[in-house]
Parts: C-alpha cells; structure tokens; sequence
C-alpha cells in the first residue's frame, strides 16, 4: 500500500509561487506597461525616469489623460540603444 502525505502550507506556497511565476510571465508579454510597470521593468524610481527619460522627446510614451503608458518593444529598442550610447 502506497500512503501520500501532503502538508498544505507547503502545497498552498508552491501553488501561490508558481502563480506568481505565471502573472510575472503575462506582464512581461503584455504590449503596453503603465508607469509602475515601467519602473518594474527598468528597475529605477519614477522620478529618475522622469528625469533622464521623460525629457527625452525621443522616448517612446503614449499619454492618455494622466496616465503614462509605454510600449514594451519601443522602451526596449530605446535602453538598447540608449545603454549603446552611454557606454561610448
């Protein structure tokens, strides 16, 4: 006879992990980020990407309203070449 003992605090924390894994994964395929998700992303404070992105003009942005919103693939075509730039 085979006996299986699961302990359900364990079980719950790898289920909510792995969820989380999951949410993280969704987010980062999304098109557009808000600017919590772009500071997530670039892993800096709002007020520093105000100061050296935000006044770029160049800087990919969409403002709706009050609300920033930024594409993923042209924020990253920019730290590509805005990292390219800096290194030089």
């Amino acid at each position: 006879m085979l006996e299986i003992k699961l302990n359900d605090e364990e079980v719950k924390a790898l289920f909510l992990a792995e969820v989380k894994s999951r949410l993280d994964k969704i987010e980062l395929e999304a098109l557009l980020m808000n600017s919590r998700q772009l500071c997530k992303y670039l892993s800096l404070s709002w007020p520093t990407i105000e100061k050296v992105f935000l006044s770029d003009p160049n800087f990919p942005r969409i403002k709706i309203g009050s609300k920033w919103l930024f594409s993923r693939k042209e924020v990253e075509r920019y730290i590509d070449i805005w990292t390219t730039e800096k290194q030089a």
